[in-house]
């Protein structure tokens, strides 16, 4: 368990659900290490930088643009709404 105040270990949570990480997520940290990559005079750590950008790059290209889970069911069916008129 992790210390009063600090967030689960990325991959897990209080409740025993296992969090998935999207392409949103996996973009912005590519797009971050890119730009700290940009930002450093040590060119062995822009490599590795990089280099871990691409790996989350191609994690994230395969996954859809938006959730694509189950839909919710309708609410309201048709029938429904013919009793309402």
């Amino acid at each position: 368990m992790p210390a009063s105040g600090l967030l689960s270990p990325l991959g897990t949570s209080t409740n025993g659900r296992i969090i998935v990480l999207g392409k949103t997520y996996l973009t912005k940290q590519a797009s971050l290490l890119m730009k700290f990559a940009r930002t450093t005079s040590d060119s062995e750590l822009s490599a590795k930088l990089i280099s871990k950008a691409a790996d989350l790059k191609s994690q994230a290209d395969p996954m859809p643009d938006r959730d694509q889970g189950p839909k919710a069911p309708d609410v309201t069916r048709d029938d429904d709404l013919s009793r309402l008129s």
